[in-house]
């Protein structure tokens, strides 16, 4: 028997199967109950969370021999054909090859002409947003007064390339990237279905990976399987994600934390060696002092499942917040900054030796507002850069204190300037033609 895929074979057949879309399934469910049907919905999300499956079952309780209903058998001819995609009443056509105004006119000549076996006529458009526009006209009129035999489904991953003449005519559903931790569950039951031994641990690295889309999870799981020899462990997910080893990550903070600069370059040269991707080791780095700041207002978020769960919890214990927050803008910047770097391992380890560089300022302020506050203008500018104090903080002080005589005709020169072009005909024009304003600051 020819094998098939999993992203195929565990596709939902219902709204009760289908994952990570509640807010879609409750309002189509109380549609249908209701028999309040509308003539064209539009599916709109990321790749793989269920926009065409979500299509496949919208039709089969359109058209199942039982009656319009939210539960559709699933058995009868209808909804096996529809199943198998060779129902001749349930017409996908993908926008992305027929996307011309003569594909439109030729499908749309077809649906004045009721349907063969079906209940409704549905058209189905995948990638609606790659239409043209003289596709997208040619259909307006239809979409908007259809035979009542004719349903369109629109299914696109960029609904703001679709017209809103269009938009306006449909019933629009956001379909949800899916969490981490939906897809796990998942995926972990289709393994125990298909008698695949695995690692808790190891599912939640595939679900991480597959970042929001349950096709890319399936798919990933697809290959970990042919790759692991049905024993799915976190060490050979790693190796064929070729995600950086946690240890290296790991043993980097902890040589971050210590101040360790020779264990920084020492570990920088062993991934060299590895051929680790310094760019990817900055994301991962980053996104683990991500999990370590949420763990330390939020200790429940680090679920029990995660890689590195108990390194997460003793750097949120060790690190004061406010250096995993200086840490992690270092990192994601330090990676936005690569491609300018010399080469990626100078870009690295330049990122990783600002961690040992920076520290956040422990500005003691409160102790210093007495004597600020009796000291003049000048010397309490020199106060606030002493105890951490923004250049620009410390200039706004100084100005709030008395002005010299020629800091008085300054500012009386800066007016008389203001007024002036404030004055001007040309300027006075583009105020009431183009509806200008002038930016005090900018006079000079």
């Amino acid at each position: 028997m020819t094998y098939q895929v999993l992203a195929r074979k565990w596709r939902p057949k219902d709204f009760a199967s289908l994952v990570g879309q509640e807010h879609v399934v409750k309002a189509l469910t109380h549609a249908l109950e209701q028999q309040r049907l509308h003539h064209a919905y539009l599916f709109s999300g990321t790749r793989g969370v269920g926009k065409t499956t979500l299509a496949r079952i919208l039709t089969k309780a359109l058209n199942c021999e039982t009656g319009i209903t939210a539960t559709p058998c699933g058995q009868c001819k209808i909804c096996v054909e529809i199943d198998a995609a060779r129902s001749v009443d349930y017409i996908e056509m993908d926008a992305a090859s027929s996307r011309s105004v003569d594909d439109m006119s030729a499908l749309l000549e077809r649906a004045i002409y009721a349907p063969v076996a079906a209940r409704f006529k549905v058209y189905m458009i995948d990638e609606a947003h790659m239409l043209t526009n003289h596709a997208f006209n040619a259909m307006l009129k239809t979409l908007e007064e259809p035979p009542p035999h004719l349903k369109f489904i629109l299914a696109t991953t960029d609904p703001k390339k679709i017209p809103v003449t269009v938009l306006s005519r449909c019933l629009q559903f956001n379909l949800k990237q899916m969490p981490a931790a939906q897809i796990a569950a998942a995926l972990e039951k289709i393994l125990s279905a298909e008698n695949v031994r695995f690692e808790p641990r190891a599912v939640h690295l595939l679900a991480r990976a597959a970042n929001g889309s349950m096709r890319d999870a399936l798919s990933l799981t697809d290959q970990a399987i042919a790759y692991a020899a049905r024993d799915l462990s976190v060490e050979a997910i790693r190796d064929m994600l070729g995600a950086v080893e946690q240890r290296y990550l790991v043993r980097l903070l902890d040589a971050v934390v210590e101040h360790n600069g020779a264990a920084i370059l020492g570990l920088g040269d062993e991934m060299a060696a590895h051929s680790v991707s310094f760019a990817q080791a900055l994301q991962d780095l980053a996104s683990l002092l991500h999990q370590i700041a949420w763990s330390q207002y939020a200790p429940d978020s680090v679920p029990d499942t995660e890689v590195n769960g108990e390194d997460i919890r003793r750097f949120a214990s060790a690190l004061p917040p406010e250096d995993v927050q200086l840490y992690y803008q270092i990192a994601t910047i330090g990676r936005s900054e690569l491609g300018l770097a010399p080469d990626e391992y100078a870009g690295f380890t330049m990122t990783l030796l600002r961690m040992l560089a920076f520290q956040p300022v422990q500005a003691s302020r409160p102790a210093l507002l007495p004597a600020l506050k009796q000291s003049s203008p000048a010397s309490r500018t020199e106060a606030n850069t002493v105890a951490g104090a923004s250049p620009a903080r410390a200039a706004l002080d100084a100005l709030n204190g008395v002005r010299s005589v020629d800091d008085q005709a300054a500012v009386k020169r800066q007016q008389e300037a203001e007024r002036a072009l404030k004055q001007d005909a040309f300027v006075q024009a583009l105020v009431r033609d183009f509806g200008a304003t002038l930016i005090p600051g900018s006079v000079q």
